[in-house]
């Protein structure tokens, strides 16, 4: 039988990590996807930096796994089914790219805004130098973003520049699939019993918000660019 303490711990993560979340939902160009206030160059902008850091998810994940010792071998199995499920998501960022009309090859060719640069690597950072557990407040920042925004940012976006459902994977893939995800982890963080890795995953998960908020609002900076 689940302890009222581990019942409440998923609720008390986001409790605590109400203040940072605020700080990423604020960012201007969010409230523009949600009003359908976009631009095309700003639509190209937010994929090309989702391209430079989803795709160190899995080789994240995979880091995260070598670093756990054997009293977490469960929590290697949780890993499994993530690698599984984000593995190769980076390609359907690339093709969005190009049906939105952007290019997809300097998009890889590119290099990621320092903002990005930072959310990656202090990922890093708390898998191969920290507690490796705490990534997954990294998880919990990106997925319930996802959920909270993707398939509706998505459907205003469309309709405002008028692009495919292909140009669109994903987002509504995401948005899909981390509702899911989004269970899935509160088992997992209700399950994690030691103090020290429930405030690693709390750590992490408000640098995160931090971090992805910069993301965001680095982004107006390269459609202006783009535009000009």
């Amino acid at each position: 039988m689940m302890m009222p303490s581990q019942a409440d711990a998923y609720a008390r993560l986001a409790a605590d990590t109400e203040e940072a979340r605020r700080y990423l939902l604020c960012a201007p160009v969010i409230g523009q996807a949600l009003r359908g206030d976009v631009t095309r160059d700003l639509y190209v902008a937010f994929l090309s930096q989702a391209y430079h850091h989803v795709k160190h998810t899995v080789p994240l994940l995979m880091a995260v796994g070598s670093r756990l010792d054997d009293s977490k071998e469960w929590l290697r199995g949780e890993l499994v089914h993530y690698i599984e499920e984000e593995h190769g998501h980076e390609q359907w960022i690339l093709n969005d790219i190009a049906e939105a009309g952007g290019d997809a090859d300097a998009v890889r060719r590119s290099h990621p805004h320092v903002e990005t640069d930072a959310m990656v690597a202090y990922a890093y950072d708390v898998a191969m130098r920290r507690n490796p557990v705490g990534f997954f407040g990294m998880v919990f920042v990106l997925e319930g973003t996802s959920v909270a925004l993707a398939l509706d940012a998505a459907s205003r976006i469309q309709r405002t520049l008028a692009l495919p459902d292909r140009a669109f994977s994903y987002l509504r893939s995401h948005g899909t699939l981390d509702q899911e995800h989004t269970e899935h982890l509160a088992g997992i963080v209700r399950r994690l019993e030691a103090p020290a890795d429930r405030s690693a995953i709390t750590e992490c998960a408000n640098a995160m918000f931090w971090l992805y908020g910069n993301v965001f609002r680095s982004l107006d900076r390269t459609a202006h660019r783009a535009a000009a």
